[in-house]
């Protein structure tokens, strides 16, 4: 598989479209999981702006706990006890949590002291057992809008598929 790079430079819904088609061909035929939550991650970081880090923290065996997995940015904490910060909390419930502040969730855990606001999406299965959850955080605060939680969780469930 070559990758080529385009610019995101249409309409929302045109690059919204080509991030969708990319995520496709990288992982389409790629039967390994943790190169297609690499290549995924990746993805998202040269699409997204403002942010400062991306990736996947992956439940682990029957701990339940979240550990961390392919990702884009400052190194990481590498385990997330479930009901425990943005991930963990996101992960228990199975729901996007959008947090506009990060000082001011409950129990947030700052793995990087820089981040302001994050969003974190669950991920599932093809036989929609979770496994895990994409974190995302910016620097800014309230980056993050409902339709990056459509996108994000379109984007989930196409890579879902591949998992």
């Amino acid at each position: 598989m070559t990758f080529n790079p385009q610019a995101y430079a249409g309409t929302r819904e045109e690059n919204e479209k080509l991030l969708l088609t990319q995520l496709r061909h990288l992982i389409e035929d790629e039967p390994y999981r943790i190169a297609n939550l690499a290549n995924a991650s990746a993805l998202l970081r040269g699409y997204l702006s403002e942010i400062n880090w991306v990736g996947f923290y992956l439940i682990e065996g029957d701990s339940g706990g979240l550990v961390l997995g392919p990702f884009q940015g400052l190194p990481a904490c590498v385990r997330i006890p479930l009901d425990k910060g943005v991930c963990g909390t996101s992960a228990a419930r199975r729901e996007t949590l959008r947090v506009p502040d990060v000082h001011a969730f409950p129990g947030h855990i700052a793995c990087d002291a820089a981040s302001r606001s994050e969003i974190v999406v669950p991920l599932y299965d093809a036989a929609g057992g979770l496994i895990g959850v994409l974190d995302i955080d910016s620097p800014l605060p309230d980056r993050f809008s409902e339709d990056d939680q459509r996108l994000l969780e379109q984007f989930n469930a196409l890579l879902a598929q591949h998992l």
